[in-house]
């Protein structure tokens, strides 16, 4: 299957996506990873986007669309694929299907913006490597250290509350169309994740897409 998961920051498309991927193979691409891992080691790209990552903004279309054509054409992919994080825009959309991707279900994960702030403001990432933690809802057993590496637990620059409501607002400015453009396709398919579990946001999950 070629899937595309939508959702606001903090909706937990990358948690479902691994879960996805776990159970029936299909590789998940983040862009947001590759980026992260483009800006940490100081590549021209990452440099570029590492501005608009810190202040909340996208990344524009253009270095986006870059980094996902070269991921489309690697052999690990052909048994099916979840982009997560991508596309964010209508232009992005329109760009990947003038690459000839035809994809199959658009999952749009539906959470809360009061809870997404607090998602997204309470989460910690080891920096060593790079294991994901939260105040509330996912302590580590020492706090500020990693459970599995024992590096120090930092948050990110882009997890602050003023940049995560920017966030939340160039979502719903620039992405949130998106749930249009795919529903007059008809591979729209929406999951409540207000208020769920992980497991529970998984289940309704997996019912979505068996139906079709």
């Amino acid at each position: 299957m070629k899937l595309i998961l939508l959702g606001a920051p903090g909706a937990g498309k990358g948690t479902q996506a691994k879960r996805l991927e776990e159970d029936f193979g299909w590789r998940q691409v983040s862009t947001g990873d590759i980026l992260r891992a483009a800006r940490k080691a100081g590549t021209p790209l990452g440099l570029k986007a590492a501005a608009f990552m810190d202040s909340g903004a996208l990344v524009p279309d253009d270095l986006v669309v870059q980094i996902v054509r070269e991921r489309l054409q690697q052999d690990d992919l052909k048994g099916g694929f979840i982009l997560d994080g991508f596309p964010r825009t209508v232009g992005q959309a329109e760009a990947l299907e003038a690459l000839g991707v035809d994809i199959d279900a658009v999952l749009e994960i539906a959470v809360d913006d009061e809870e997404l702030v607090g998602r997204l403001t309470g989460r910690l990432t080891c920096s060593r490597c790079g294991a994901m933690f939260h105040r509330l809802f996912l302590k580590p057993a020492v706090e500020g250290i990693c459970n599995k590496c024992s590096g120090a637990l930092v948050q990110r620059a882009d997890d602050n509350e003023e940049t995560v409501r920017n966030r939340l607002a160039v979502y719903q400015r620039q992405t949130a169309p998106l749930i249009a453009f795919y529903g007059a396709r008809g591979r729209l398919v929406t999951v409540n994740g207000t208020g769920g579990t992980p497991d529970g946001v998984y289940q309704s999950v997996r019912t979505v897409l068996a139906r079709g």
